[in-house]
């Protein structure tokens, strides 16, 4: 067992996961049609993918899972009810967390207070067991213990995107929601990264990844879903996905 793992399996966070569902899901934004009648399911334990060219949908997909895009048909679902007119800080609370696509973070905060603002849904929870989540995400990201006193605007590109990832995790996500988390890293933090997804869905967190490096959403995937255009055109095992032709041909370079 790895050290992240015995760091996280400690934690709240490994809790029951849930289903998480799209069913017939369109998305219109003005006379653009973004989703055209989408079912796609984020399976509880599994890590699953959806891979696509730039515009095909993905991203409006998770926004719409994490509440942030209005449904113009069809329905969210997790465990079976129906979310999806549910804002996005109720689907915080019941266990659904967006990482989003460019971090996102304060700028003018430090690294201290974008992790404590991740545990804003947790008004129940007492200090202690804030402070406790918070010693375990720096140990999960090491380098964040050395800069939590930094303006999040002076990290790295890296830097920032582990921050956002602990602001994720700090609002004890039973289905962790990462869009495009290695855009514009290098790869040696690509690495560090994948390591940390694989470890974060080790601990018992269902994750559903949104990526442009497609080779690296499937070899982390259980599952996988192709979208064109807003519409799913292929979907299963990533396994199968990696060894599609077709998928070779259009996103793993022929």
């Amino acid at each position: 067992m790895s050290a992240t793992i015995r760091i996280l399996s400690k934690s709240i966070w490994e809790r029951p996961t849930l289903r998480l569902e799209s069913s017939h899901l369109s998305v219109r934004y003005g006379a653009v049609e973004a989703l055209r009648e989408v079912s796609v399911t984020i399976a509880p334990g599994q890590i699953t993918t959806v891979i696509g060219a730039n515009g095909a949908g993905k991203s409006t997909l998770l926004n719409c899972f994490a509440g942030l895009v209005p449904v113009t048909s069809g329905q969210i679902l997790l465990d079976g009810c129906d979310i999806s007119a549910l804002p996005a800080e109720e689907r915080v609370g019941l266990g659904v967390t967006l990482s989003p696509e460019g971090r996102r973070l304060f700028p003018d905060m430090t690294v201290h207070e974008n992790l404590t603002i991740g545990a804003y849904a947790r008004r129940r929870s007492n200090k202690k067991s804030v402070a406790r989540d918070l010693d375990r995400i720096y140990a999960l990201f090491g380098g964040l213990a050395r800069r939590r006193s930094s303006l999040a605007r002076m990290l790295s590109g890296g830097e920032q995107q582990m921050c956002a990832l602990g602001r994720a995790l700090m609002a004890e996500p039973k289905v962790l929601l990462l869009d495009e988390p290695t855009l514009g890293l290098a790869p040696v933090v690509v690495n560090d990264l994948a390591r940390i997804i694989r470890d974060i869905h080790a601990s018992g967190v269902t994750v559903a990844l949104v990526e442009q490096n497609s080779r690296l959403a499937l070899s982390l995937a259980d599952t996988g879903y192709v979208f064109e255009t807003g519409q799913v055109v292929l979907s299963g095992s990533a396994q199968s996905l990696l060894e599609n032709p077709a998928v070779h041909e259009a996103y793993l370079g022929g």
